[in-house]
Formats: C-alpha cells, structure tokens, sequence
C-alpha cells in the first residue's frame, strides 16, 4: 500500500505532462505533416521566413515559388508554414 502511495503521484504528473504537452504537439506535428503532404500547385503560402508567395511547382521535397515580380524561389517543403488560399 506504501508504494501505491508514492507511485500515484509520480503516476498522476506523467498524466498531465501527457496531456498538457505531449499529446498536443503531437496533434500540431500532424497537421503540419499534412499540410505539407496536400500542397499544390496554385497555394498561397506563407515560408517560415515570412515570405509570401504562390506555389509555381511542386517536386518530392522542393517547391519553387513565384514572389514579387514573378521572380521564382526555391524552398523546401519543410520551409511552409501555412497555406493561405482563401476558402
């Protein structure tokens, strides 16, 4: 009964780690995850950087973006942090 006593606490903090940050950043890694799996070509995006632009094409891992001007960059897939396309 003694170990019970001095393991439910230990018990009930690993619980509310899990839920308050694990289980969260999880959910949040798996949108990104999708998000970044259903780009297209035509997306308004928004990089990590904070560059706008439009999504001119899509490779495996590489995406060439139309800014200013119609100048073209190339970013990784990774670099996007959220599509913008007015719904």
């Amino acid at each position: 009964m003694e170990i019970l006593g001095t393991l439910l606490p230990l018990i009930l903090m690993f619980a509310i780690f899990y839920f308050l940050l694990i289980r969260p950043q999880q959910k949040r890694q798996k949108s990104i995850r999708d998000m970044h799996s259903n780009l297209q070509r035509g997306d308004k995006i928004i990089t990590i950087g904070g560059i706008h632009g439009v999504i001119d094409a899509i490779d495996e891992d590489v995406l060439i973006v139309l800014v200013n001007d119609n100048r073209k960059l190339t970013f990784d897939r990774a670099a996007v942090r959220e599509v913008v396309n007015p719904d």
